[in-house]
Formats: structure tokens, C-alpha cells, sequence
């Protein structure tokens, strides 16, 4: 077993690939501390604590999804169990008065989220495919369905709530202030983001890849698949739990919408937004998937529907996410052949706007008619007012929907061309595969 694992494992890295490695966290560690100083409003405190849950929770996901190729639709079970851990062990620790700083909460959660999977994952992973996300389904709705039965537990509808401000104060810090919720949560997230990012690098990283490419070919090598995707279950759950008790400690409660299936939802959609393929992946979705939540939300009532349309054009158009779109543009900026490709996205840019804006107009004026038939025709989508009832409206969307779409589809054929001549080019300059 120990050779073949030497085999698999990865070559020592050289000093300036070390050099390279810790100097890049160490950017990520200052930028963390001096951003609440530059956005230093409670709105944005709370939008980067809210960025660094999703972070962890996504990355965690990513261990099922993108490394051993196990989708989940349960996954919030132990992001869930691990924030209402996390608020019953504030609520002991402050009534007993335990020497347990706030800042080490987390960890109960994430054990706590560990626990879980050790009581779950045995039989959920002894299949893998279709079965696995099914039993993940099955065991997500038992646990969202007990949190409304077990009211002494978890609280019922209202869910349990905790004063954080009454743990075991650290070097004075009582945790009050959103400022320092936020340092918590980011100094959590690089732990996490690190110790993830360390956990691929290890021949146990390694045997994920492998079972979810070839489970066949590990079992013959002596591996068994179940025990490695076990082990990475386990994982996965830590680092939810630690998610969920952030969530926690952040909103000061815990209830059933932790476990329920849009949380599930949301993460998956983090997470495949992002980019299955590559580390950096879900942090990117983590990112997008957040800020775009909270902006949709206050620009129209059906945000849900576009949060759900973006994540099928992602699924359909772009398998890899927006990170692998970004990566595909890498060998041509590093060829120097990107600006090839630049002249056609711009000229592409103006009928593409034009068919989304009159999608957007043909939604909302269609939800209007549907949903609030007979109230006030008046509505404002996106910042801009307008009347619901008014032809002239349906008449703009129409033409918008579908002249834009006709010269659009002109205009990606160019931008195919382009393409094709950039990435010969980089090819033959040897920058590309």
C-alpha cells in the first residue's frame, strides 16, 4: 500500500514553489485584514462574513462533488446539525460559565458535523451515482422533517437562539460588533480554505480523483472505493459543520431553514456556478452565487427564477463553470493572441444585452399577469418603472427578445471564428495543448 501511495502522490516541491505557496496565503492573510478597512460599512461587514461561510460550505461540498464525484442533495444536514451544536454550546457554555472562547465554537460544530457523517456516511457512500444522491435525499428530508418534530431540540419554526456576547470573553473581545464576527469568520475560512486545499495534495486527495474517475481500477489496486469515499464524507462534514456553526455564531440562531433543501440547493449551485474541476472553483461560486442573492433580491421579486435560469445556462453552456471559463482564456493571454478575440466579445456585448434586457422585460411582465393580476400595473424590475398592462411594453420585449437573439447568434459565429484563428495561434507559439 505505501508504494503504490508514493506513486501516486505527488513530486517535492522545489523552494520556489514553496516560496510561491506560503507567499500566496500570506497575500490572502493581509488582504483579509485591511479589506474591512476599506469597506468598512456594517452592510459590507456582513456581506464578507456571509462570502467566507459560503467559502467553507461550498469548498466542503466540493470534496463530494468535484474530488470524488459524489452528488449530494442532503449536504446542509450537517451544515445545519453543526449550527444548532454551535448555538446549544453557546447557550451552556454562557449559563455554566465555561472558559470556552467563542472562537472556538466553530470547532464543536464541525465536530459535531463529523459525528453525523460518521452515523451517515457508512451507508450512504457504500454506493456511489444515482443511488448516493437519492439516499442523500432521503436522509436530508428525515433530518428537515425531525426539526419540526423535535421541538426540544431544535426549537420548532422559531428555531434557538443564542447571546454570543456571553461566551468567555477573549483579550476583551466581546463579539458584539460585526467587525469582529467578520475577523472570526475570516481567520476560520483561511484555517479551512488551507487545510482543504492541503487535504488535496495528499495521496488521500489523490485516491478521491481516482474513484471518481475509475473506482474499477482503484478496487484493483488493492483500495476499497467505499472506504475512500467514507473518509472524504467524513471530511466534507467537518468542514460543513464548522460552515454552519459561523452561520450561527454570525445570525446569533439556528433553525430548520439551515437543513432544508435550499440550502442544499444553494451550495450545489455555488459550487457547480463556480466550477467543479478546479479548486478555486467554489470560492469563485461562492462569491458570485452570494453577491448575486443579495443584489437580485432587491431588484425584483423573482430573483429565485433568474438564480435558477443562470444555473442552467452555467450547466448547459459552461460545464466548467465560470472558473474554467477563465481558464480557457489563459493560454491566449499568455500566446498574446487574446486580442483577437477582444474586437468580437464588444460587438457580441451590444445584441447580447439587448435579447437578455427584453427576456428580462418578457419575464417580469408575464409573472405580473400571472401572479398579481388585477393589482397595480406599475411595477419597477432592475431599477426601471414601467406598466405591466401597457402592448407598447410587450411590443419592445418582443423585438428586443428576438432581434436581439437573430443578430446574437450572428455575432458568437464571429467570435467562434476569432477564437479558432487565437488558439491556433497560441498552438503553434506552444501555449497551448
Amino acid at each position: 500500500m505505501s508504494d503504490t501511495t508514493m506513486n501516486i502522490a505527488p513530486p517535492a516541491p522545489t523552494a520556489a514553489d514553496r516560496l510561491k505557496f506560503y507567499g500566496m496565503w500570506v497575500i490572502v492573510a493581509a488582504a483579509l485584514i485591511i479589506l474591512p478597512k476599506i469597506f468598512s460599512s456594517g452592510g459590507s461587514l456582513t456581506t464578507f462574513s456571509l462570502i467566507g461561510i459560503s467559502i467553507i460550505f461550498s469548498l466542503s461540498y466540493n470534496i463530494l462533488l468535484g474530488q470524488t464525484g459524489m452528488l449530494s442533495f442532503g449536504h446542509a444536514v450537517y451544515y445545519g446539525l453543526g449550527g444548532f451544536l454551535a448555538i446549544h454550546a453557546i447557550n451552556i457554555i454562557a449559563k455554566n460559565k465555561f472558559a470556552i472562547p467563542l472562537p472556538l465554537v466553530p470547532l464543536i460544530g464541525g465536530f459535531a458535523g463529523l459525528g453525523f457523517a460518521l452515523i451517515f456516511g457508512w451507508v450512504s457512500t457504500k454506493r456511489s451515482g444515482t443511488a448516493f444522491a437519492m439516499i442523500s435525499l432521503g436522509l436530508a428530508e428525515l433530518v428537515a422533517s425531525s426539526a419540526l418534530i423535535l421541538r426540544t431540540f431544535f426549537g420548532g419554526e422559531a428555531g434557538v437562539s443564542a447571546n454570543r456576547t456571553k461566551a468567555f470573553r477573549l483579550f476583551d473581545w466581546s463579539f458584539g460588533p460585526q467587525i469582529q464576527i467578520y475577523y472570526l469568520v475570516a481567520a476560520w475560512t483561511l484555517i479551512a480554505v488551507i487545510a482543504m486545499y492541503a487535504l488535496t495534495r495528499t495521496p488521500l486527495g489523490r485516491m478521491c480523483n481516482a474513484v471518481r474517475d475509475n473506482p474499477e481500477r482503484v478496487q484493483f489496486v488493492g483500495y476499497d472505493p467505499h472506504v475512500v469515499r467514507f473518509i472524504a464524507f467524513c471530511f466534507s462534514g467537518f468542514f460543513a459543520g464548522i460552515a454552519g456553526a459561523l452561520a450561527a455564531i454570525n445570525f446569533e440562531i439556528a433553525n430548520s431553514a439551515y437543513l432544508g433543501a435550499v440550502q442544499s440547493g444553494t451550495v450545489l449551485f455555488a459550487t457547480y456556478i463556480g466550477g467543479v474541476g478546479f479548486f478555486i472553483g467554489p470560492i469563485v461560486g461562492a462569491i458570485f452565487v452570494t453577491l448575486l442573492s443579495l443584489g437580485l433580491s432587491d431588484l425584483t421579486q423573482v430573483w429565485q427564477l433568474y438564480f435558477g435560469l443562470i444555473f442552467i445556462a452555467v450547466v448547459m453552456f459552461a460545464p466548467g463553470g465560470l472558473t474554467g471559463l477563465m481558464m480557457m482564456h489563459w493560454p491566449l493571454i499568455k500566446a498574446g493572441t487574446i486580442a483577437r478575440v477582444l474586437p468580437a466579445y464588444l460587438i457580441s456585448f451590444i445584441p447580447t444585452l439587448a435579447m437578455l434586457v427584453g427576456f428580462i422585460l418578457a419575464v417580469e411582465v408575464i409573472v405580473f399577469h400571472m401572479v398579481h393580476a388585477g393589482g397595480d400595473s406599475h411595477i419597477k424590475a432592475f431599477g426601471i418603472p414601467f406598466d405591466a398592462e401597457n402592448r407598447g411594453v410587450w411590443a419592445i420585449a418582443a423585438v428586443l427578445l428576438f432581434v436581439g437573439a437573430f443578430a446574437a447568434r450572428k455575432t458568437w459565429k464571429m467570435i467562434a471564428a476569432r477564437w479558432d484563428d487565437a488558439l491556433t495561434e497560441a498552438r503553434a507559439k506552444g501555449a497551448a495543448a
